[in-house]
């Protein structure tokens, strides 16, 4: 078998002991149908060396968990896996600005449909006051920048006082009330081609849709109307290399659909709502060795 590598959490770091090496086994049972093997790395052990990774025919960032906690390091990383010429896909340039959600401005100014967004250095109550008027919602969800499962998002309503906010370049947008109806709706694309399509909700009075809060998963048999257009466009937009997407979106107040991420460096790809497992996935990357 062909061995890849797998960028994995950090060992020092015990908040992710108990679930990434599951995360892995599913990733190994879809790359072994296609006759390739994992082999797990700590990313963090290779911030400021990239001769670890180099002997392998291709390094795949998908559990590379942690790096929100980590940014600085992350950036470096990234710089040092781009000069270092490793085979990384999706791309270390890819992996870092993705890492930021201020992207989803810049695909915004080429005519992706997302939440309206206020971006701030550090959030205070000044601004979330302000928030409430300009964006004229009646509750709010506050976020870091570089963030990830939901980590230090709130949900705010008018009248509401700031604590345990972000002190950390953040961002504001309208809550959108379809989460809780509707849902969130994940498009999962290997090689391009759209793989298969998943529909979460949050567990009753919870606004997070990821599992640790109590998030369900619906594997859908295709996509809504009007959900791959925007996924088409978002891709379309960003324009790069990509082996694998997750495109992120929900419906706004009017049914449009909005992006809510394009998650381009570690998704989950919910394989036990994929096509014989991940197959597809497997072959996605087989083909590009």
């Amino acid at each position: 078998m062909t061995e890849i590598a797998v960028l994995t959490p950090d060992p020092a770091d015990p908040s992710f002991a108990g679930q990434w090496p599951g995360v892995l086994e599913r990733l190994s049972e879809a790359l072994a149908t296609a006759g390739l093997a994992a082999r797990p790395n700590p990313w963090t052990a290779h911030v400021e060396d990239a001769s670890g990774l180099r002997g392998f025919p291709l390094v795949l960032p998908l559990i590379a968990w942690g790096y929100h906690r980590d940014h600085d390091r992350w950036l470096q990383a990234c710089a040092t896996w781009q000069a270092a010429g490793v085979r990384m896909l999706n791309p270390p340039s890819v992996l870092a600005w993705n890492s930021d959600k201020s992207y989803l401005g810049r695909l915004a100014e080429k005519g992706v449909a997302v939440p309206e967004t206020i971006w701030v250095e550090a959030v205070a109550q000044a601004d979330v006051d302000a928030a409430f008027d300009r964006l004229g919602a009646e509750t709010l969800i506050v976020k870091p920048r570089v963030s990830g499962g939901a980590w230090k998002t709130l949900r705010l309503s008018r009248g509401d006082r700031l604590a345990d906010a972000p002190d950390e370049p953040a961002m504001v947008q309208p809550y959108l009330p379809s989460i809780e109806s509707e849902g969130e709706t994940s498009l999962l694309f290997f090689g391009g081609a759209l793989s298969h399509v998943v529909n979460k909700r949050p567990a009753a009075g919870e606004f997070r849709i990821q599992t640790q809060f109590g998030g369900r998963y619906v594997a859908l048999a295709e996509p809504p109307p009007g959900a791959l257009e925007l996924a088409r466009a978002t891709l379309a937009a960003i324009d790069e290399d990509l082996l694998y997407a997750r495109i992120d979106m929900a419906q706004g107040p009017d049914g449009e659909w909005l992006l809510m991420e394009a998650e381009l460096i570690e998704p989950d790809f919910y394989l036990g709502s994929a096509p014989q497992g991940g197959a597809r996935f497997a072959q996605a990357v087989k083909a590009r060795l």
